[in-house]
């Protein structure tokens, strides 16, 4: 089994910043790649940025400029920093990894999320 553990979400105003933090344990080979997505109330879930093993990234416009991802391979963890909070980031923020199995097999794992909520 692999668990997924999202922090460092909270309330910021706007124009504030937030660091993000997503940890993967369990029954790792390797964890190809890594996601951040969100969750407004009464909207779908969004892709918010992504990131390969090899640190490839891509990001959704609404954020570009603004958030920054990047992974520690040898802890299995994803961040997100955010800076520049608007009240429309404010979401429930997911953490999605896409893992390599002990048995080599791959599976999509998903965190419970964390609340981000910016004040105007």
């Amino acid at each position: 089994q692999v668990q997924v553990v999202e922090s460092g979400g909270g309330l910021v105003q706007a124009g504030g910043s937030l660091r993000l933090s997503c940890a993967a344990s369990g029954s790792i080979s390797s964890i190809e790649t890594m996601a951040w997505y969100r969750q407004a109330p009464g909207k779908q879930r969004e892709l918010v940025a992504h990131i390969t093993r090899a640190d490839s990234t891509n990001y959704a416009d609404s954020v570009k400029g603004r958030f920054t991802i990047s992974r520690d391979n040898a802890k299995n963890t994803v961040y997100l920093q955010t800076n520049s909070l608007k009240p429309e980031d404010t979401a429930l923020y997911y953490c999605n990894v896409l893992v390599v199995t002990d048995s080599s097999r791959y599976r999509s794992y998903w965190g419970q999320g964390t609340q981000v909520t910016v004040s105007s």
